[in-house]
């Protein structure tokens, strides 16, 4: 066997090894200098093949004068010198990070961003639909003292601060978790002692956190408009419920129609929130996951990162999670009422079929009562007719010149005939009860062998 330079030992080798060691590295860490100015997209790219969003990607090395890459992949790192792209492909988003790496006359950390750099034309060309859009300003406190506090906020346009001092003091977070009036969100960093691969570890978590932080809270448009007609429709079950345990004259067909409704309304509803309760449950997971990552300490007068998201992220996520709780509550409680129904109604059809059967025994017994009647009848006449017959033979014998009574001939012979005639009658009609019975057993054999 011809061995190949990544394998001097001919071993066999499975075809997604290589593929297999490249995962875990197929999302690295950012390294990010202090100063920058960072801007992060997240966008759904629902109705957006992703050969367009791709061939979108491309276009922007053309516009820095650089060589774009022909396939696509996980993560792309683009780096055109002062400015850097990063494209990463996740579930159902895609992100970019653009990294502004020539901040000198920023006045201010939020007057550039990362975008200052990129033409608006590129921008407004991307397929999908924006979800989370935010920029991030790291300043150096080394070279540049942190600002008092009405200073900070007004970097923020006055609104209220969330503050923290993650990974043990080395660096200051400001945010405010709102939009501004450029329809960006905000956030602000100042390093203290973290090296670049750090700062650009703790950027990678909290531009992580306000992500899924959001994709979390898609879930919760879906709880709020289907909480109100999921109460209504418990009530509905519930009197439907009450209904069939006080009432014993009910329409079992229009009863079950009902429930069928509700079960359809339920089923459906639920192909279109499970996947996204899933999404904001796993959202929500790693949001806790990078929080504790951040290792905060408090910003005394303001919340920390980790107390605003537990406050104000978990309950919603619970809201979620309850609204899903409840269809699936709801559709198991449909499961079972259409099951009493439908106990009910064979119930219904038993009594009938065992009213059928005593009506079908009532009349088994008549026709059989009638038919010895007729039994009865039928050796009276086929003995009349017999007798009729063997009169004309005792003429026959008479006039032909043997000596015999024929009236005494006559009466001799009723009896025997009727006593022929009776006992052949019942010969058949014992023949064909043996066959009849004979069958049956052959039946219910035959059902106890299959």
């Amino acid at each position: 066997m011809d061995q190949q330079p990544d394998n001097p030992y001919g071993l066999d080798l499975h075809p997604m090894r290589g593929a297999l060691y490249d995962e875990l590295h197929s999302r690295p860490f950012q390294v990010i200098p202090s100063p920058s100015r960072l801007t992060f997209l997240a966008v759904l790219c629902e109705g957006v093949s992703r050969e367009q969003e791709f061939e979108h990607f491309q276009s922007i090395y053309a516009l820095f004068g650089q060589q774009a890459p022909e396939e696509d992949g996980v993560c792309f790192e683009a780096d055109f010198g002062s400015v850097r792209v990063r494209r990463e492909k996740h579930l159902e988003f895609i992100t970019y990070t653009f990294v502004n790496l020539d901040v000198e006359f920023c006045s201010d950390p939020f007057d550039c961003s990362g975008i200052s750099r990129i033409p608006d034309s590129w921008l407004k060309a991307m397929p999908g639909t924006v979800v989370v859009s935010f920029h991030v300003a790291i300043e150096d406190a080394r070279q540049k003292p942190e600002p008092a506090l009405p200073g900070v906020k007004s970097f923020f346009e006055g609104m209220r601060l969330v503050g923290s001092s993650p990974q043990d003091g080395d660096a200051r977070v400001w945010t405010t978790f709102r939009l501004h009036s450029d329809g960006f969100g905000r956030f602000l960093i100042y390093n203290k002692k973290m090296s670049d691969s750090q700062l650009g570890r703790l950027t990678q978590r909290l531009m992580e956190i306000e992500t899924y932080r959001l994709m979390a809270l898609l879930g919760l448009p879906l709880a709020r408009q289907y909480n109100p007609e999921l109460g209504a429709m418990d009530r509905r079950l519930a009197d439907t419920t009450s209904g069939l345990a006080t009432n014993g004259d009910l329409d079992e067909k229009e009863l079950l129609g009902k429930l069928t409704d509700m079960a359809a309304w339920v089923e459906a509803v639920r192909a279109k929130t499970t996947f996204r309760f899933s999404a904001t449950k796993a959202y929500h997971e790693l949001v806790l996951k990078r929080l504790s990552e951040l290792r905060e300490d408090e910003v005394s007068g303001h919340l920390t990162i980790t107390e605003f998201m537990t406050r104000r992220l978990t309950p919603a996520v619970r809201t979620c999670e309850s609204v899903s709780d409840r269809l699936e509550n709801l559709s198991r409680r449909i499961d079972r009422v259409s099951d009493m129904m439908r106990t009910r109604v064979e119930l219904s059809i038993q009594g009938q079929n065992q009213d059928l059967l005593a009506s079908m025994d009532r009349r088994s017994s008549i026709q059989l009562m009638m038919q010895h009647t007729v039994e009865g009848l039928s050796v009276a006449a086929i003995s009349y007719y017999m007798v009729g017959l063997l009169k004309y033979l005792i003429e026959a014998l008479y006039n032909s010149g043997v000596d015999i009574d024929k009236s005494m001939a006559v009466g001799i012979s009723v009896p025997i005939v009727v006593m022929v005639v009776w006992f052949a009658t019942r010969r058949i009609h014992k023949k064909f009860l043996k066959l009849a019975i004979e069958k049956v057993d052959q039946q219910e054999r035959d059902k106890n062998d299959h």
